[in-house]
């Protein structure tokens, strides 16, 4: 079912169309408000309420409206709404990272992975919010930048810099730990 259809169907009031929605945004949104927020119960609270916007303002979605974008969207104003845009504690963030299961072959490729993922989630925590946010939405999400952009509220062009500036301060973050 394409994103038009899905739209359409929830603003019907169609219950499976909500469960399809779930069904795939969910995880891409937990991963991206448990990068974002510090601690269990607010990664909860952000999606509960992503998730009761979508159920309220269904109806209203334009046809054309990207779902993914804009649960991002929604989920990105509540913590923003809840933090004030706060520097949240990387000691705590980093305890709530799950990385994807990698199959490796020794202990000490195993040793060495892990190293890897944990200075690469150590830079992304160091990352100011508004270079993480973006790096977070397109390179773990699959956003293509203009989609960033408006889940953000900038240009594309501001998007497509902060990107290019967050790549630049992840590479010299994880050199500067080596």
């Amino acid at each position: 079912m394409e994103d038009g259809e899905l739209v359409a169907r929830l603003g019907a009031g169609d219950g499976e169309a909500f469960d399809e929605a779930y069904r795939r945004h969910h995880a891409p949104l937990h991963r991206f408000v448990a990068r974002m927020v510090a601690r269990r119960d607010q990664i909860d609270d952000v999606l509960q309420e992503t998730w009761i916007r979508l159920a309220r303002h269904a109806a209203r979605l334009r046809p054309d409206t990207r779902l993914g974008a804009w649960l991002f969207a929604v989920a990105r104003n509540e913590v923003l709404a809840r933090h004030r845009w706060r520097v949240l504690d990387a000691d705590r963030m980093f305890a709530l990272m799950t990385m994807p299961a990698r199959t490796v072959e020794t202990p000490l490729e195993l040793a060495q992975a892990s190293e890897t993922e944990r200075r690469v989630e150590r830079a992304l925590m160091r990352l100011p919010v508004k270079y993480r946010e973006v790096l977070l939405l397109v390179a773990i999400e699959g956003l293509a930048p203009q989609e960033a952009a408006a889940v953000i509220g900038v240009s594309p062009e501001a998007a497509r810099q902060r990107l290019a500036r967050a790549r630049a301060m992840m590479q010299t973050l994880i050199e500067d730990e080596r």
